[in-house]
């Protein structure tokens, strides 16, 4: 009897780790091992075997050093409900910042971390602007010396122009910067996004300035999405939040060389 109501009593115990694992996920959208140690007080191999069952039964996925949550390759919320970690998106919005120069061009990407930069960005009539972003365009038109959208057909979902135009005009355009943004980061797979006709955009853009800064919050670290537009390598600085684990971040500078900001 002893060992049935020890065994009762660890699925009991298990049970309640992975309650709070699927909690913390809904509010990080990530999680590393090593937090989760830390946080429940247990070894990193229960933690291993907890990440583990609950990939079985689909509730998360496990990546290198951690968990996601679990959902398609294929999402992509609406821009209207593009509203979760805001709070987060402004701050890396202002750390984003300091990538700025003095005069000079800019080139920005749709999305909105990226539109939370355009939105703290102060008063600079020696900066010219160039974006395939209607939302951004319009927020930078009182604030810089002059705005250049990219024509091309405009995409509900994200206000962003692609197809054709879009990428020939951005063979003519060289900037000094290009702000970026991403609907997934993976080490293996990359920077990606679920529609093609963005994808193809955002590598013309990665192609066409010189510094290249990603603006992502956690939760799109560490996971995958359809199309492949740029590897982590081709990035020079990634600002993301302080949700993103520190173990993480180290592990991006050095195996992928790049600069990572975590905005607090």
């Amino acid at each position: 009897m002893s060992g049935a109501r020890g065994g009762a009593g660890e699925a009991h115990l298990a049970a309640s780790r992975h309650r709070a694992i699927l909690r913390m996920l809904d509010t990080h959208g990530q999680v590393s091992a090593a937090g989760l140690s830390d946080e429940l007080g247990v070894t990193h191999e229960t933690v291993r075997k907890d990440l583990v069952a609950l990939q079985e039964q689909g509730l998360l996925k496990r990546v290198h050093g951690g968990a996601v949550r679990i959902g398609s390759v294929a999402d992509e919320q609406l821009l209207v409900a593009r509203t979760q970690q805001a709070e987060e998106k402004a701050r890396i919005g202002v750390a984003a910042l300091q990538f700025v120069p003095e005069s000079g061009a800019i080139l920005l990407d749709s999305g909105s971390t990226v539109a939370a930069l355009a939105a703290c960005l102060p008063v600079n009539p020696r900066l010219i602007a160039v974006t395939n972003s209607l939302p951004i365009a319009l927020a930078l038109l009182p604030k810089v010396g002059s705005v250049t959208t990219l024509g091309g057909r405009l995409r509900a979902e994200t206000h962003a122009t692609v197809d054709d135009w879009t990428l020939q005009h951005l063979e003519a355009i060289r900037t000094d910067v290009v702000f970026l943004g991403t609907n997934a980061l993976s080490p293996t797979h990359g920077l990606a996004t679920p529609d093609q006709a963005e994808s193809a955009v955002k590598a013309a853009l990665v192609r066409a300035a010189r510094l290249r800064v990603l603006l992502a919050d956690h939760t799109k670290v560490g996971v995958e999405s359809v199309y492949r537009y740029a590897d982590v390598q081709d990035i020079d600085v990634l600002v993301s939040d302080a949700g993103l684990p520190a173990a993480v971040a180290a592990e991006l500078e050095r195996d992928c060389g790049v600069e990572v900001v975590r905005a607090r």
